[in-house]
């Protein structure tokens, strides 16, 4: 639903049929994965705190303030992803 890339760390708001935990680890292990294939820095590095701050957002007002957060509260933009939202029949 909405991505944040800043040079130090990620905030991103999506949705999905797993817990939280488990969806941040596998964006970790996809990243950890591309990083280590592009060549960029070693793969023994050290990108990930061991966990992350994740939330459920139940209430379709909790989903918005999330992604505002993510795209307007943190500072100067870098590089930002804004996905088209789905009501709640799956339609644009």
């Amino acid at each position: 639903m909405a991505a944040h890339v800043r040079a130090n760390h990620v905030h991103i708001v999506v949705e999905a049929n797993a817990m939280p935990e488990k969806v941040m680890r596998d964006l970790k292990a996809y990243a950890s994965r591309r990083l280590d294939g592009s060549g960029l820095d070693p793969q023994s590095r050290k990108r990930w705190a061991r966990h992350g701050s994740t939330s459920y957002l139940w209430k379709p007002e909790q989903v918005s303030a999330a992604v505002r957060y993510v795209l307007e509260g943190q500072g100067e933009a870098m590089e930002v992803f804004v996905a088209p939202v789905r009501d709640a029949f799956g339609e644009m």
